[in-house]
This record gives C-alpha cells, structure tokens and sequence, in this order.
C-alpha cells in the first residue's frame, strides 16, 4: 500500500490481499510476485493462502477521502498492485465485499480495479449491486489474442465508470481502433495505458507497438499514458556507448530500417515516446458530493 505511488499514472495504491494466479502471458514475469517472494511471502498460485491486513490498513482510504475532500482535489486509487479483486476463490469473498463497502465510503477517491478476470465481475459482484461512477474498470491487454478475450466483458459492463485498458506489458503489435468508438449500447475505451516490461526476464517492446497505440487513440480522441519503456528502450532516446555488448541489443525492423532497442534498466530507460511523455487521463464522471 502506498500513500503517494510510484506509479505514474495513480496517487495512492491499496491492497485488500495479497496473491494471485497467473492466467496469461503478461503474468508470465510478474513484478507482484517477484516482489511478494522478495519480502517473504509465499501467496502466489492456487494451493497458497492470500495475506490479508489489519484494520489499521483498511481505515488509510478513509484518511485519502478526507484529505480529497478538505482540498476539493479528487485522487485516484489503484487497486490491487498485488492481487486481482475479482479473482474467484471463497476466502475472498468477505474482503472483496468489505471492498465494496470500502469504496462506497470514499466518493472523493476514484477506484482503479484493474483485473485479468473482467469475465467474473458480473458473477462476483453481489446480486443487485453495481459498480458506481467513482470506479473506473480495466482488464488488461497484452496482444489481439486477449483483447478478443476480454475486450467485450469490459464493454458490456452495465456500469457509469471509466473503462481503461492496461497495454502493459505490450507483447505484440495491437490493434484497438474497433474499441475505440462507441459500440451499440453507446461504450467503449475511455482511456489506454501502455507500456513496456521491467525487472528480471524482461521481453524487449518494438518501439513501433506503443508509436502505434498512441496513434489510434489520438485519432480516436482517447486519453492516452505511456507508462514506461520498461527494461529495454530504443537506442535512438539513449546515448549508447559505441560496442554496446551484443547480448544487450535486440533489433526490430521498420521496413529495412534496424530499429535497434537496448538492455539499460528502467531508471534509463525513461518513458519518452515520440518526443514527450504521454500523461493524458479521462475525464471523471463524478463530482464531489
């Protein structure tokens, strides 16, 4: 949990519990877990127990909201760098719920639950209950493959909240444009963030994947945020020593152009893309109470 995070694009973080399974691609170096292991817990896959925290812990939103509300600024809040909410297991069900609750009682917060299982959250949710406009909801999406996936879960949430879409860490080519515009109940994207892969194991990004991204939402009049190049960056934004190793570089192409992209670690690694950063953010649909 964080009060200010260093996550670019949130104010603070909250988790309800520790722990998760991996489900696709994306998990496949996943910081949570890394860092989980790294602090000595052992939450992450079906048989292990999740780590849940004390009262202490829960009452920190409410001290946010007040704070929002006394300075008139609303902050955002995600929600859960180290767990997915609406991952389906009995134990959760209490604390998902104490969430929801949570939630409700901070209207000044806006609510960042981005999760991998946008297929369950009309099934996890209790009956009758909806998400409210201080929510935003997001699925991740890593490739075509998984935006076919989950893509239409996300649009068809009968919610008034913000519907985001994570593109990190960005594996592959990406076409969003058909989420882009509004389908036929009136939904889509309201905003995209994209970014590269950090920490150990990390896959390289082809600079021309993000170049991409930003384009269609541009064209689309959709916020867009480019988090991070992640590990890897392409040598045009760095001064590269000449002899630069060879197991450090990984060549994209641009036609016939090399488009080399080196190994430097995230803190170099910057997160300029095409000239500037890119921190533009959806409008909110709420206003205080």
């Amino acid at each position: 949990m964080g009060k200010y995070s260093r996550i670019e694009w949130t104010h603070h973080t909250f988790n309800p519990w520790w722990g998760c399974v991996k489900v696709s691609p994306a998990c496949d170096h996943c910081y949570a877990e890394s860092w989980a292991k790294r602090v000595g817990s052992d939450v992450w896959g079906p048989e292990s127990p999740r780590r849940f925290f004390t009262d202490a812990h829960w009452k920190e939103p409410l001290k946010w909201n007040r704070d929002a509300t006394s300075e008139g600024i609303r902050r955002r809040v995600f929600c859960a760098s180290m767990a997915d909410v609406f991952e389906n297991r009995p134990d959760l069900v209490a604390p998902r719920m104490r969430l929801l609750d949570l939630i409700d009682a901070t209207p000044m917060l806006d609510w960042l639950l981005l999760t991998k299982r946008i297929h369950l959250v009309k099934k996890l949710l209790p009956k009758g209950r909806q998400l409210p406009p201080h929510v935003w909801i997001g699925t991740t999406v890593e490739n075509d493959e998984y935006a076919g996936k989950r893509l239409k879960y996300l649009l068809e949430l009968d919610t008034p909240s913000v519907r985001f879409v994570s593109c990190e860490p960005l594996l592959s080519p990406l076409n969003l444009t058909p989420y882009l515009k509004p389908n036929s109940k009136g939904t889509r994207i309201d905003w995209v963030i994209a970014g590269g892969e950090s920490g150990h194991g990390s896959r390289p990004m082809d600079p021309a994947w993000p170049e991409s991204l930003q384009k269609q939402c541009a064209a689309a009049n959709v916020p867009f945020h480019f988090k991070q190049w992640g590990h890897w960056a392409p040598a045009s934004n760095l001064e590269v020593p000449h002899g630069y190793p060879a197991h450090k570089v990984v060549n994209f192409y641009k036609g016939t152009q090399r488009v080399p992209v080196v190994s430097v670690g995230k803190s170099a690694a910057g997160r300029v893309l095409r000239g500037r950063t890119w921190d533009q953010f959806p409008a909110t649909r709420t206003s205080a109470p």
